[in-house]
């Protein structure tokens, strides 16, 4: 595998994994997602073609062909097909939507994400928490990530909508499985079944996309009456006015916009803490050294945002974490005209992959890259290493723009749970990565929690 990405001109394809006639590599790929991308990766380097029934798809594994698409040439790239497919439910929100509606949509919703802004929500992260934990019992076995999903989607629904879900929490959870659930069975099929053709699968994604309309088509339309801010994301989505043309979010707009909120914004966060018991639980020494900066930052009492930057060790776990499982573990692109890359010509409509699995764990850029060391961090490694060598958030124009959100509520979830309780593994826990629109456990991370004295 090269250590630097050509430059030479090539009329030929990059290398890749011999293709079955009709299916090329996608049956390969469905079996076994991140067993593929590793084993291509290694066989066949930096860049490795593979093909999806009819669709040619380019796996990109270096940091400066990253860049490439997602900074450098990133106008000539669109979302990828299978993003593209999930419009249903997430409309032209940030994720999905193009060129200059989506700069219009991000110039209006930015001021929503700002430090200051998101900064209030910490009290409300730390209170959630602290609720949940009530029902947490010494020597109890729990599945953690079903509880992070549940308190992650309850502090979504505050700090978005100002909202106590309540008894639709557990319908609205419900509803995002049917759609993450069905979203994955769809990218291993070699022709997508279209969403108007009334299979059993199809009429429970619309019945779940449906649910979830209701749930947040009812706040918007509520808040909408009451002419009332909140202080919560909603409320500034509402009154966002463009400076140039006045406008403002159409009903449409604000149900995409708070519907791809909705969804990222707990699950992606979940996910993420799931990782994190489940190595924090097979590293001691790990979970001691956060342990003693716990006992020594905030003694008795829970965290405050204020406490963060004193919270480093904290920090540099999740940090790690998504290092080791990037909740986003695969970001995709088109392109839209032909372009250079690595030294070849990519014909226009080409599906092209980066995924954070192989870039994170390569010993190009990391050393030991299989193991769990949050220290590794410590001394300024993100400014050392390539820009894009750690991208667990995308980048570019594009980058995630909750980014900022996520990190601190993982970071006081993790501080505020940690602070009371330590989490073992159950004997029989069983814990796999599934690699669906986010990188998830299986089966869940089943836990024994014990009350730290």
């Amino acid at each position: 595998m090269s250590t630097k990405t050509s430059t030479r001109t090539k009329v030929e394809r990059p290398p890749g994994p011999r293709q079955h006639w009709l299916f090329g590599n996608l049956r390969e790929f469905s079996r076994d997602r991140l067993g593929a991308l590793t084993r291509w990766q290694r066989q066949y380097g930096d860049l490795v073609w593979a093909r999806f029934g009819p669709r040619s798809i380019l796996f990109l594994n270096h940091p400066d062909l990253v860049e490439e698409v997602l900074v450098a040439q990133n106008r000539k790239f669109i979302k990828h097909y299978r993003l593209r497919g999930a419009r249903r439910t997430l409309g032209k929100g940030l994720l999905t939507s193009e060129g200059d509606f989506w700069r219009t949509q991000r110039k209006l919703a930015q001021p929503a994400f700002h430090r200051d802004r998101i900064a209030a929500y910490a009290d409300v992260m730390v209170q959630y928490t602290e609720r949940m934990l009530v029902s947490w019992k010494d020597g109890q076995t729990r599945d953690v990530q079903a509880d992070m999903m549940r308190l992650t989607l309850e502090i979504v629904a505050r700090t978005l909508f100002a909202a106590e879900i309540g008894s639709d929490s557990a319908g609205a959870s419900a509803a995002m499985e049917t759609l993450m659930h069905t979203w994955m069975k769809q990218l291993g099929r070699l022709i997508p079944v279209p969403a108007w053709v009334p299979t059993p699968s199809n009429l429970l994604y619309e019945r779940a996309a449906r649910r979830l309309d209701e749930i947040i088509l009812t706040i918007i339309a509520q808040r909408r009456r009451s002419g009332e801010d909140r202080g919560d994301l909603l409320s500034m989505l509402l009154h966002a006015q463009d400076e140039e043309s006045g406008r403002r979010m159409t009903d449409d707009q604000l149900r995409d916009e708070a519907m791809t909120l909705f969804m990222a914004g707990h699950e992606t966060t979940a996910n993420t803490l799931a990782w994190v018991w489940f190595l924090l639980a097979n590293h001691p020494k790990s979970e001691a050294m956060l342990h003693a900066e716990l006992n020594a930052v905030l003694g008795d009492r829970p965290p405050t945002i204020a406490d963060l930057p004193r919270l480093k060790y904290t920090g540099l776990v999740v940090t790690e974490a998504l290092r080791i499982y990037p909740t986003v573990w695969m970001v995709g692109r088109e392109n839209i005209e032909p372009v250079e890359l690595g030294g070849y010509t990519i014909p226009a409509g080409t599906t092209i992959f980066m995924p954070q699995w192989t870039i994170h764990r390569d010993p190009r850029w990391f050393d030991e890259p299989e193991s769990f060391r949050p220290e590794r961090w410590a001394l300024g490694l993100q400014e050392q290493i390539h820009r894009y060598a750690y991208f667990p958030f995308g980048g570019g124009p594009r980058i995630c723009i909750g980014n900022n959100f996520a990190l601190m509520e993982s970071a006081l979830l993790l501080a505020t749970i940690a602070r009371r309780f330590r989490l073992r593994l159950a004997p029989d826990a069983v814990v796999t990565p599934l690699p669906s629109m986010t990188l998830r456990p299986a089966h869940g991370v089943k836990v024994v929690v014990t009350q730290r004295r």
